[in-house]
């Protein structure tokens, strides 16, 4: 059983991204019913039962003889950071479930090819294996899920009709814009060692009072959240760049376009179904982050409002013919605000991360964005920095953490009280 990959889809083959989604939990996991509880997801979504091949006809989904299977192993402190940086192998399987058991703490991680998911799509595996973890827990009797043999289409068989002529004006238009105003990009500050390099992650978390007075903000000066941490994010870009006066940056925002399908497509649905949308802006080292939230805010809202977002997709395949379409000085992605995962009575949510990962940083070209992967689990707004140390010291990147988390601090004061500090 296989299906061919669309042409959005192929364009992560090359890519080799995946989503790591983990949760770290005390009180003891099961390993034998999580371990039922995978293989209840794998039964249910066919992609995840497959590996990458090619065909004559282009790459296809093509369904292994053996699906994989909970692997459960004894975590070390750097347990989660082996798993971040295991790729997933070539021709193999497109997901990756472990169970990391620690002296006190289990951690569940799940590394799912960017070809079958995006980030909304990995939390609702996530949150659908707790889900089906606490009803086997509840009744241990419960049958195993019946192996689905239903495909999920691809996202660009279910646009909506577009004229050619359309999708190739919107094209040059794009061509044209990124032409007029090319983006800078951050120099590297780390020199590449003979013994390669790894992905770590700088992190933020604020607290849940800290979160909601953000979110105060964000109302109040009629922006959205993403505006705001897009706003932090490009200055400290800016200050990381030479010279004086403003310079020309980009802000590269993810756009999840499920709910703007007809009818929509379920998040649960293991498709990439994401797209973006990328403004170049003028930004000072003295720039104020919620003037730059409004112009990122405004920019956003009319490209939703003229369904910019659906073109995007349609031209994803031609990208390679201009790269400077996709340039962002910054990359925020954000997953909006989540429930906490469903965990059974006697676990403990201790932490939930989502962060992007892939095999290629390219150091040898001295400078590329700043990805920064936003969620907001249970209250609690985190920003993620994933980094390559050949290409970003983690000095580096933790004075860049510490920048923007100050920013968002100074925000969120504006949208009430002081709460509890971040931690």
């Amino acid at each position: 059983m296989q299906r061919l990959l669309c042409p959005v889809e192929t364009l992560y083959v090359g890519q080799r991204s995946r989503a790591v989604i983990s949760c770290a939990v005390s009180g003891g996991v099961d390993p034998q019913v999580l371990t039922a509880a995978f293989a209840d997801l794998t039964a249910k979504h066919p992609p995840l039962r497959c590996r990458i091949a090619r065909e004559d006809t282009g790459f296809v989904l093509q369904e292994l003889d053996t699906p994989p299977r909970l692997v459960v192993r004894e975590s070390a402190d750097d347990g989660y950071a082996d798993e971040l940086n295991a790729p997933l192998p070539v021709g193999g399987p497109l997901v990756r479930a472990t169970l990391l058991r620690g002296a006190g703490t289990d951690t569940v991680v799940l590394v799912i090819d960017h070809a079958i998911t995006d980030g909304h799509s990995a939390i609702a595996l996530h949150h659908a294996l707790w889900d089906r973890y606490a009803q086997l827990l509840a009744a241990p009797g419960t049958p195993p899920e019946s192996w689905r043999t239903d495909w999920p289409a691809p996202l660009t068989e279910q646009l909506p009709p577009c004229p050619e002529e359309e999708v190739a004006r919107y094209f040059d238009r794009r061509v044209a814009a990124a032409r007029a105003r090319p983006v800078e990009l951050v120099p590297y500050d780390a020199a590449g060692g003979a013994e390669g390099g790894r992905i770590e992650v700088a992190r933020l978390r604020l607290s849940v009072e800290r979160t909601a007075q953000l979110r105060c903000t964000a109302a109040a000066f009629g922006v959205s959240v993403q505006g705001l941490i897009a706003g932090a994010l490009l200055v400290a870009a800016r200050r990381r760049l030479p010279g004086e006066g403003p310079r020309t940056l980009g802000c590269l925002s993810p756009v999840d376009v499920r709910s703007r399908m007809a009818p929509p497509v379920p998040r649960d649905q293991m498709i990439a179904a994401v797209t973006s949308n990328v403004q170049a802006l003028d930004v000072a080292p003295d720039s104020e982050p919620v003037e730059l939230a409004r112009t990122v805010t405004g920019g956003l809202r009319r490209a939703l409002e003229a369904g910019e977002p659906l073109l995007e997709v349609r031209i994803m395949p031609r990208v390679a013919e201009f790269p400077p379409l996709m340039a962002g000085t910054v990359i925020a992605t954000n997953m909006g605000a989540v429930a906490a995962p469903p965990l059974p009575e006697g676990l403990e949510l201790l932490d939930v991360r989502l962060v992007p990962a892939r095999e290629q940083y390219f150091p040898q070209a001295g400078r590329s964005p700043l990805m920064a992967c936003v969620t907001t689990f249970d209250g609690r707004l985190a920003v993620e920095f994933p980094y390559w140390t050949e290409c970003f010291s983690a000095p580096f990147m933790a004075v860049l953490r510490d920048d923007v988390q100050s920013t968002l601090l100074d925000l969120a004061a504006l949208g009430g009280p002081t709460g509890s500090a971040a931690s």
